[in-house]
């Protein structure tokens, strides 16, 4: 019994260090997103972090489009950019979960 709750501390603190050496590489994978015309490019992390953002110099004109063309290309960003991160964090979880009975349901 004492031996089985080492060996779910140690698991435990396994998946822990598992998951912050995901968040630190997460950091290094990019996604691209841009508008439907292209006018609007933004890039960030899986960690959504922007890193870059590149705007069609016709929307400089247009204060208001620009806005728009910024909110949606940094919303569909940051979403594809959430689903990255949570799916690789919820891998590394499911993996390290202890096998505990009844507990099962979070697999």
């Amino acid at each position: 019994m004492f031996g089985d709750m080492m060996n779910m501390m140690g698991k435990l603190k396994e998946t822990q260090q598992k998951v912050e050496d995901t968040k630190k590489r997460l950091d290094t994978v990019l996604i691209d997103e841009k508008s439907n015309d292209d006018k609007v490019k933004v890039t960030l992390t899986a960690n959504r972090t922007i890193k870059s953002i590149e705007i069609d110099e016709t929307l400089l004109e247009d204060k208001e489009q620009l806005e728009d063309y910024l909110i949606f290309t940094l919303n569909k960003a940051i979403e594809k950019a959430t689903q990255v991160n949570e799916a690789e964090l919820a891998a590394v979880a499911k993996e390290g979960m202890p096998n505990i009975p009844g507990l099962d349901m979070f697999k």
